[in-house]
C-alpha cells in the first residue's frame, strides 16, 4: 500500500539574497520536476510547501539540494520541517525570562548541535540579542540592530543556518496546517 503524502515546508538558504534572484514560478516548477505535489510558495525568500510520500525530512533536503542545484546552478541548503513542526517551534518560548518587545526569529539547521556548540552559541547574547538552540532550532530575539550576522552564526553553529521570522511561520502554519 501506497505511503499517504505529507505536506512539508522547506526553507532555502539565500535565495533571492546576495545576486541569487529566482522567480517564485521556476523555484516551483523545480519541486514539481522533484515529483512533489501541491507545490506552493510563500512570499518570495525560499519558503516552499509541498506535498511528499517521503517520510525522513534528511532525505528531503538531500533530494531537494540536488534538484535545486541542477535545476538552479547554485547550491542551496535546505531546510524541511511539517506544519506541525512549526506549530511546535511556534510555541516554544526559549526565553521565558525576558519581555517579548523582540523580533524573534527562528534558524533551522539540518543536525542539532552539541551542549558545547550550544552553549558557544549562547553566549554571543548581548542587550540587542538573545540566543539559544534547542533541537535542530536556532531562536534569536533581537532587540536593537544586528551585531553579527549569519556568517558568524553559521561559524559558531558549525553548519548552514537560514532564518525566517516568526510571524512568517505563523502565517505558514496557519494556511498549511491540516
Amino acid at each position: 500500500m501506497p505511503s499517504r503524502p505529507r505536506t512539508y515546508v522547506a526553507f532555502l538558504r539565500a535565495i533571492n539574497v546576495g545576486g541569487r534572484r529566482v522567480k517564485m514560478d521556476r523555484l516551483r516548477e523545480a519541486f514539481e520536476d522533484l515529483g512533489f505535489a501541491g507545490v506552493a510558495t510563500h512570499i518570495a525568500s525560499g519558503n516552499v510547501i509541498f506535498d511528499a510520500t517521503a517520510k525522513e525530512a534528511g532525505a528531503l533536503e538531500r533530494k531537494i539540494e540536488r534538484g535545486l542545484k541542477e535545476a538552479l546552478g547554485f547550491e542551496v541548503a535546505t531546510f524541511v520541517r511539517t506544519p506541525a513542526e512549526l506549530a511546535r517551534i511556534g510555541e516554544n518560548d526559549p526565553f521565558p525570562d525576558v519581555k517579548k518587545e523582540g523580533k524573534p526569529q527562528v534558524g533551522f539547521l539540518q543536525k542539532t548541535v552539541t551542549k558545547a556548540v550550544r552553549e558557544k552559541v549562547e553566549a554571543l547574547s548581548n542587550k540587542d540579542n538573545r540566543l539559544t538552540v534547542h533541537r535542530k532550532e536556532l531562536y534569536w530575539l533581537r532587540f536593537g540592530g544586528y551585531d553579527f550576522g549569519g556568517p558568524l552564526l553559521e561559524k559558531t553553529l558549525g553548519q548552514a543556518t537560514t532564518i525566517r521570522g516568526l510571524p512568517t511561520l505563523q502565517k505558514i502554519v496557519a494556511k498549511h496546517q491540516g
